[in-house]
C-alpha cells in the first residue's frame, strides 16, 4: 500500500518519524513536504498529496498540521477525497470504517510520537464495512458531483 504523507512546518518532525516508521511496516511512503521546519502553508503540500490519491498514485493520504483544520478543509476540496479529521483512535478508525475515508488529517498538537504511530497504523488497517454506510457515501458522492461536475 502506498501511503501520501504531508505537513505544514508545524508537524514536520512527526511527519518524518512517521514515513519512517510506516516504511519499517511494510509501507510505501511518498513524502510531499515540507522537508524544512521552516515556515509555510500546508495547502502547498496538502493538494499536491490529494491528487495523488485522487490520481490512484497513492492509496491514502495522512496529512499532519498543528489544528489540522485547515488542511481538512483543504483536502475535501479535491474531488473524490475524503479526508477526515480525527483527534482519536476512535474517530480515525471509524472515518475508515463508516465513511471510507482516504485521508487522515491529524493535529500534531495533540499527538506524542506514538500515540500517532497508534492512530495511523490502525487506521490504515481499518475496512470499510459497507452496507448502510455504502449508502451514504455513495450519497455524499452525488452531492459532489451535482456541485463540481
Amino acid at each position: 500500500m502506498k501511503i501520501a504523507l504531508a505537513t505544514d512546518h508545524r508537524g514536520f518532525k512527526l511527519k518524518n518519524m512517521l514515513g519512517e516508521y510506516l516504511q519499517k511496516k511494510g509501507y510505501e511512503i511518498i513524502d510531499f513536504g515540507t522537508h524544512t521546519p521552516e515556515s509555510c502553508d500546508y495547502t502547498d503540500y496538502v493538494y499536491p498529496a490529494c491528487k495523488a490519491v485522487q490520481a490512484r498514485r497513492a492509496d491514502r493520504a495522512v496529512i499532519l498540521c498543528y489544528t489540522g483544520i485547515g488542511s481538512c478543509i483543504a483536502a475535501n476540496k479535491v474531488k473524490g477525497i475524503r479526508a477526515a479529521l480525527a483527534y482519536s483512535q476512535k474517530s480515525a478508525v471509524f472515518s475508515r470504517r463508516h465513511n471510507n475515508s482516504n485521508v487522515l488529517v491529524l493535529p500534531s498538537h495533540f499527538f506524542t510520537q506514538e500515540s500517532l504511530r497508534r492512530v495511523v497504523i490502525r487506521w490504515i488497517r481499518a475496512e470499510f464495512e459497507g452496507g448502510r454506510h455504502l449508502r451514504r457515501v455513495k450519497k455524499i458522492r452525488a452531492i459532489e458531483e451535482k456541485e463540481n461536475g
